[in-house]
């Protein structure tokens, strides 16, 4: 395990490359606020957008997750914890104000550009709304 990339993968680069093209600027491996150990993928933290792309396998992606047979309820339990300690960043990223994006690493870089864009997009016109509502 110790070879595997936890950061950097090939779907986080292709994704990163696109999104600079575009023009948008993010911070990578940004600490969650408030959790421990536990980082965001791509984070715009104007927008408080949060970008995390999951690997298949690490997961559990519902099309490509495998099971391992050798040591099997050991990396049975491995797995869920992965899980459960997702659903718990996200949960408490959606807490603290942020909107959470997760797409699988096998989802088309294009695909997730455009979307991360869409809310990024959004949520920085949001915000300048709410900015020119205050300054009235």
């Amino acid at each position: 395990m110790s070879r595997q990339v936890s950061k950097d993968t090939g779907a986080e680069l292709a994704v990163r490359r696109l999104l600079h093209a575009a023009g948008l600027r993010y911070r990578v491996e940004y600490p969650v606020p408030g959790m421990a150990r536990r980082r965001i993928d791509v984070a715009f933290t104007r927008a408080k957008v949060a970008v995390l792309i999951d690997g298949c396998f690490w997961h559990g992606c519902p099309e490509h997750a495998t099971h391992p047979k050798s040591n099997a309820d050991w990396w049975r339990a491995k797995l869920e914890r992965n899980m459960a300690r997702d659903r718990e960043t996200t949960e408490h990223l959606t807490t603290i104000g942020w909107t959470v994006l997760r797409f699988w690493e096998h989802e088309a870089p294009e695909d997730v550009t455009a979307r991360v864009r869409a809310v990024v997009g959004g949520r920085l016109a949001e915000r300048a709304g709410k900015q020119e509502a205050w300054g009235d």
